[in-house]
């Protein structure tokens, strides 16, 4: 989206007093903002009042789900997600989806009651001391405007700071009884969103990528934020080389049965450097250089390989050890790029190979799982992953398509992938949105089920039940340790649970039963869930 869309309705808008409430309704209709996420407190109530017809609320029952709901929801439309959350406390809720919001890039204006302009010198109950330091550093912008007739113009402010690249969340708090002051309307702006690429240092890009004899792609999640996928296709086509996803990738990066993709990098450097350093130029589009989860030493820096980084993020593209870094919305850069460079030959290479088929016996091993996901799962469905520790064999089974099909976190925390997949069914209704999560992560947020119930959305959920945290377990293996205690538990009853919040649910503990009701679950409609009860075998995160 090149600019902020703005009603014709706010040319010539009118100066005529209102409130501090109306106000922000009008602005929010200026932005086409027709849903608000929330879980509302005392401090929210006259915000609330009177609420209009035409700006849906959506209630969550904890505010970190409040807030990852607006997260799916903005990362899918392309526009900013408002989001109200309580005083103090309630914002503590929500850190952690904050958090990863701010690193899945997704706009949001999160807007926090606080308490009354008189009792804040003297600590009331309720009260949010220094409101805009709480959430720092993981939003882009936070305020609490110093006088009641300024918010309306600040949360406009914090709205065009969210969607600017990158983008993210931003903060505005706002006094109980702020609402209903006096103020004059905002004045309705376009704020363009895009930023044009260094010319020069896009040809000087084309000419190394032009001589070099083995070329490759890495890809990571701004592609698809940026709606420059077919751009990218376009470029690596163009030079025949072959593409990587780049370690963490939140979406799909390139297209997973294109002949060129040769699969995901994993985040540990020597891993990274072995893959890529047999190359003599690696171009990384919209990614970092690199993410890595583990420590080690990397080869690839010290190689002398030619690295040029195309990204919006201007802190990445600091960040990043080597190489020449272009700042600029990849709609300018990659175009720009493939029109500097000539068509090349590009090298050889073997197609991805597929996965062996999984030997069948009576429990279900994971791969086995992911072998019939991966033949199930329709190519138009959105699919949101939250089972870290399984990613690697589902990327191996299951092919992502289509842009804007797949997501998940950013950060590694854990309680964004089942709001999160509620978010997307707001943004998509009319599709069928799949949240494969893991045992773990569905007790930091099981309550968004009550929200797809309530909504009646079109909302399959397949909990995988390893009796534990894998990903701890992956992890344990990797660092060495041993006799961890918490990572194992046991006597969670997932399908009362989820009956009680409203959502149909079954449970499969062996192939046959997985086999006689996965296809129905994945395809069927309506909020429902699968828990897939799994072999508890500890997986490798880096395989």
């Amino acid at each position: 989206m090149a600019q902020q869309a703005i009603s014709p309705a706010s040319i010539g808008a009118p100066t005529t007093q209102t409130t501090v409430r109306e106000a922000t309704m009008e602005l929010f209709r200026s932005l086409g903002v027709s849903k608000l996420f929330g879980n509302p407190g005392s401090t929210e109530l006259p915000f609330l009042n009177r609420w209009p017809n035409d700006i849906q609320y959506v209630l969550g029952l904890q505010e970190a789900s409040v807030v990852a709901m607006a997260d799916g929801y903005a990362r899918k439309t392309g526009r900013a997600a408002v989001v109200n959350v309580h005083s103090a406390a309630g914002l503590g809720h929500a850190l952690g989806n904050v958090y990863t919001a701010y690193r899945n890039r997704a706009p949001m204006v999160i807007i926090a009651g606080q308490q009354a302009r008189e009792l804040l010198p003297n600590l009331p109950f309720l009260g949010a001391s220094e409101a805009t330091t709480f959430p720092r550093p993981y939003v882009k912008y936070a305020i609490e405007p110093a006088r009641a007739e300024d918010v309306p113009a600040a949360i406009a402010h914090a709205y065009r700071i969210a969607m600017q690249r990158p983008q993210g969340p931003t903060f505005v708090s706002v006094p109980v009884d702020d609402w209903d002051r006096p103020c004059t309307p905002v004045r309705y702006r376009t704020v363009s969103q895009d930023f044009a690429p260094d010319i020069e240092l896009i040809r000087s890009a084309a000419a190394e990528l032009a001589r070099a004899r083995r070329p490759v792609i890495v890809a990571g999640s701004e592609v698809d934020e940026e709606n420059a996928g077919p751009a990218l296709v376009a470029l690596a086509e163009k030079l025949n080389v072959p593409v990587h996803t780049a370690p963490f990738a939140s979406r799909i990066a390139f297209p997973e049965d294109h002949p060129l993709f040769q699969g995901f990098l994993p985040a540990a450097p020597s891993e990274v450097s072995a893959r890529l350093t047999k190359h003599d130029a690696i171009l990384v589009v919209g990614a970092p250089v690199f993410t890595y989860h583990i420590p080690g030493v990397s080869e690839l820096v010290a190689s002398g390989v030619s690295i040029i980084h195309l990204t919006t993020d201007a802190e990445a593209a600091a960040s990043a050890p080597v190489g020449t870094s272009i700042v600029g919305s990849l709609r300018f850069s990659l175009p720009a790029l493939e029109q500097a460079l000539p068509s090349g030959a590009g090298g050889m290479f073997a197609e991805r190979a597929a996965p062996p088929v999984p030997k069948m016996g009576k429990t279900i091993s994971p791969h086995y799982f992911f072998h019939r996901f991966g033949q199930i799962l329709p190519p138009e469905a959105l699919l949101m992953e939250e089972a870290p520790s399984y990613r690697p064999m589902m990327q191996q089974h299951v092919r992502m398509r289509e842009w804007g099909s797949f997501f998940t976190m950013a950060s590694g925390g854990l309680g964004y992938g089942l709001p999160g997949a509620v978010g997307l069914a707001f943004a998509e209704p009319e599709k069928n949105v799949v949240c494969l999560i893991g045992d773990g992560s569905f007790m930091y947020s099981a309550q968004a089920l009550w929200t797809a119930a309530q909504h009646d959305q079109n909302l399959c959920v397949i909990l995988l039940n390893n009796s534990g945290y894998g990903a701890m377990r992956s992890f344990s293996r990797v660092l060495n340790v041993s006799g961890v205690p918490g990572i194992d538990f046991q006597g969670l009853d997932f399908v009362s649970l989820s009956k009680g919040m409203g959502c149909r649910a079954k449970r499969a503990t062996t192939v046959t039963e997985l086999d006689e009701m996965l296809e129905d679950v994945v395809k069927g409609t309506g909020p429902r869930l699968l828990e897939v009860v799994v072999d508890s075998e500890v997986q490798s995160l880096y395989d």
